[in-house]
């Protein structure tokens, strides 16, 4: 590299110190400290959001969900629920939801709207009587009443199955037959002596009277099966008398119970429906109250106090509850749900082991979120709604249909194997708003179809508002609010000031206030903290610094690293001298929410070629797209303002020296223009200088981002070797508005030894960095000689003759004759 060491043109001046940092007087918020200041709400600034929410709030049409888009930290969360709070309370409580078994489907659970607060006394209900008949029924069934009737059923059945047999063992008497009993069964013996005759008499007998003997007793052997055969008719009549007789005991029990609480909600004919339901098939099942009651006595409980509800042979009777609004206010529900899975959102089935097998029924089914805020609003966070499998698709599905259908992650996968349920689903009318950045809400805009017609409303949060004397105060009084709201000491007028400061500099323009309420928080509690170390009963301006700075510092380490390589010349950054085609080019380097600005030294190398602008950093692939984009722009701009009556015949590169990670972006377009610029015309650039901008081309100088973190790095890098005078920065004209620099900054300024230079154009920018006139064009068509434009004008005419010449000698022989 080949340094210039003439002495050059004096540097113009910079900015005012004035214009470097626009500092809130607190003179002008008019009082002391916070303490006597009334709070305001935080919804500063954000008018078109708020309108949005309330409408989405108050609207009774479907469809007109909610999507909440703006950065973390602008009270989001905040404004939603406080408006939430506010329709919510003015609407009615939804009703109640419950689910019931089904007695002729036990698979297919009823879904029984109620009116609010009825389900748990309907619960209470059931339970109080099943824990009644439970008691009454087996009570009954040992009534002497009741004996008596069995009796007199048995003594009935018992003539009616003895009469048969007993007339027939009188005619088979008359015959000379005998009925006998046998454990086998009846059997029919021929009589001789009075006595039933004996195998060994029988062989004895004739033949003539053993065939008399056998024909007789196979005529009465048949007559007898014919009375028999009465006795499973008999056993029927007897059963369903016994039955009868049973359903008569305990249709009195179950009638007059079930009447009770028929009594009680008289007013509601689902539950009216629902118990003549359960009154049959009490009366049908009534030996389930005798079963529990065999097995009652191991108990330690009195039979008056034990919990027969709790069995789980009388699970058909309960009622499941989903939803209840019997406690809390009188409004629609405000459900939040922080983990919106797909059971957290529709609800479950469980299932429980049953010898060694799963098995579920309706009072297994569990509510979630859509049951939970039936009837008002539900809030999600949509990057975590979409970060759980299946969870958008059943939210979307549900809003669809208006009802909530309870699905299983395994049953959507197919995995599900057990015994399930298909229960009611339940009609659905709930307002969802969901809360997500913007570039979500884009994504879901353009990809998903369905999204748009199920959420037709946005609330977009603005990020910064205009910086008057109006919002400065309200600003402070919203300030005052969240220093109360926190239990924090009251802050200095002084210490406001500071705070409104750093919210310029949040918002990176000294004409707006950023309306990241989150991050002033942030500050606030930790100034809060160092105030009461130092045992003040005021937040002073000193612990908002203090504050502001320690969490820069905590950040730091990383920034710490780069410029110790740098002041260690292990990264090579010069502060002083000149160099020609050697430029320090400006990046922001950011660290999770720490940003900071990071100097690179750009270099150019020129040579005759065939009109090829070179990006190193592109041909290696570490360039991005807009980064590619500046440098084709330079090589427009070139072609387009120089030597235009010859062909193009450079060839030039470009590169980030001592970089090996991505670059993007056009910031540094202009940085390596003026490289450019001074390789061609053999001019030094002054290395005490950095440049930042983005350039058109037309040669204009265009604004870019993070203006003060650029400004203040390669500022703590010349600090750190030694403040001359003779350094300083570069930034687009564009960009005045948006300076905000620290104040060690502002006092280099003031006192001298650093500038902030406002560049508009290239020409301009060249004659600050090299002393010389950039030149214009004259009447004449050329540039003055010793100007910089000049000067790459003759470059560029010298390159193109050369290669003319050259491709003179090429078409030529040796002779100098043409082939």
């Amino acid at each position: 590299m080949v340094r210039k060491t003439s002495k050059l043109s004096p540097l113009p001046g910079g900015l005012p110190a004035a214009r470097l940092r626009a500092e809130c007087d607190p003179k002008t918020l008019g009082f002391k400290t916070t303490a006597s200041l009334k709070s305001a709400p935080g919804f500063i600034g954000q008018d078109r959001a708020i309108d949005a929410i309330k409408l989405s709030a108050e609207i009774g049409h479907k469809g007109f969900n909610l999507y909440v888009l703006g950065r973390e930290g602008t009270g989001r969360h905040s404004a939603v629920a406080q408006l939430l709070s506010k329709a919510a309370a003015i609407q009615s409580m939804p009703c109640d939801w419950v689910y019931v078994n089904n007695f002729d489907a036990p698979h297919k659970p009823n879904a029984m709207k109620l009116p609010p607060g009825v389900a748990s006394a309907l619960k209470s209900a059931m339970q109080l009587l099943v824990d009644d008949l439970a008691i009454e029924i087996p009570a009954l069934f040992e009534s002497e009443e009741y004996q008596t009737q069995r009796r007199a059923i048995e003594e009935e059945f018992g003539q009616k199955h003895e009469e048969p047999i007993a007339e027939f063992a009188e005619r088979a008497a008359d015959e000379n037959v005998a009925l006998l009993r046998t454990p086998m069964g009846f059997m029919l013996s021929a009589i001789v002596d009075k006595k039933p005759i004996k195998p060994e008499v029988y062989e004895a007998l004739p033949p003539e009277e053993r065939a008399e003997i056998d024909d007789k007793i196979e005529r009465l052997q048949e007559h007898l099966a014919r009375v028999l055969q009465q006795g499973p008719q008999l056993e029927k009549e007897h059963r369903q008398k016994v039955e009868a007789l049973h359903a008569a005991m305990a249709e009195r029990a179950v009638s007059l119970r079930v009447g009770e609480v028929q009594t009680e909600f008289k007013d509601d004919a689902n539950i009216s429906a629902y118990l003549e339901h359960v009154r049959t098939d009490m009366v049908s099942n009534a030996d389930l109250f005798l079963i529990s009651k065999e097995g009652s006595n191991n108990g330690p409980f009195p039979e008056v106090i034990r919990k027969y509800h709790q069995e789980p042979i009388f699970d058909r009777y309960a009622v499941n509850i989903m939803v209840s609004h019997e406690a809390g206010p009188h409004s629609a529900p405000i459900v939040r749900e922080d983990l919106p899975s797909l059971n957290n959102l529709t609800g479950r089935i469980e299932h429980i082991s049953e010898m060694g097998t799963l098995a579920t029924n309706f009072t297994l089914i569990k509510p979630g979120a859509l049951h939970r805020s039936n009837g008002g609003y539900l809030v999600l966070d949509a990057h975590r709604l979409l970060s759980e499998p299946y969870a958008w698709d059943a939210l979307k599905r549900c809003l669809q249909s208006h009802s909530i259908s309870i699905s299983s992650l395994a049953d959507r996968l197919g995995l599900s194997s057990t015994v399930t349920l298909e229960p009611d689903p339940i009609p659905l009318d709930v307002r969802v708003v969901l809360i997500g950045d913007r570039r979500l809400h884009m994504l879901l805009t353009m990809l998903d179809p369905e999204f748009g017609p199920l959420f037709k409303i946005q609330a977009d949060f603005e990020d910064d508002l205009p910086r008057s004397a109006k919002n400065t105060r309200a600003l402070a009084r919203v300030v005052a609010g969240y220093a109360s709201k926190e239990s924090l000491r009251p802050m200095s007028a002084a210490a406001v000031a500071a705070l409104l400061d750093h919210a310029v500099r949040l918002a990176d323009d000294t004409k707006k206030l950023t309306l990241e309420l989150g991050a002033l928080m942030d500050v606030m509690r930790e100034a809060d903290f160092y105030a009461a170390q130092h045992k003040h009963d005021l937040i002073s301006d000193n612990d908002i610094e203090q504050a502001i700075q320690q969490a820069q510092r905590r950040a730091s380490r990383i920034k710490e690293r780069m410029q110790e390589a740098v002041t260690r010349k292990v990264i090579l950054i010069d502060t002083e001298g000149s160099a020609v085609g050697q430029v320090n080019g400006l990046a922001v380097v950011g660290v999770g929410t720490h940003y900071f600005g990071r100097p690179s030294r750009i270099t150019a190398r020129v040579r005759m070629g065939a009109g090829k602008l070179i990006d190193i950093e592109r041909e290696v692939e570490l360039g991005g797209p807009l980064h590619s984009k500046g440098v084709l722009i330079l090589g427009s701009f070139l072609a387009s303002r120089y030597a235009l009556d010859v062909p193009t015949s450079l060839h030039a590169s470009l590169v980030f020296e001592q970089s090996y990670g991505g670059i993007d972006g056009d910031s540094a377009s202009s940085a390596e223009l003026y490289a450019l610029l001074s390789a061609l015309s053999g001019v030094p650039i002054r290395q005490g200088l950095a440049v930042t901008g983005s350039v058109n081309q037309n040669g204009e100088v265009q604004a870019i981002g993070g203006v003060n973190e650029k400004v203040e790095g390669f500022f703590d890098i010349c600090r750190a070797r030694r403040l001359t005078g003779e350094q300083g920065v570069l930034i687009p004209a564009s960009n005045m508005d948006h300076l905000m620099l620290r104040s060690d900054v502002v006092a280099a300024a003031a006192a001298g030894t650093f500038r902030v230079i406002p560049i508009k154009t290239i020409d301009q920018g060249i004659e600050v960095l090299t002393g010389t006139i950039s030149g214009q064009r004259r009447r004449g068509g050329d540039f003055p000689a010793k100007s910089i434009n000049g000067l790459v004008e003759a470059q560029l005419r010298s390159f193109a003759q050369t290669r003319r010449s050259f491709g003179s000698q090429n078409r030529n022989g040796p002779d100098g004759e043409a082939d």
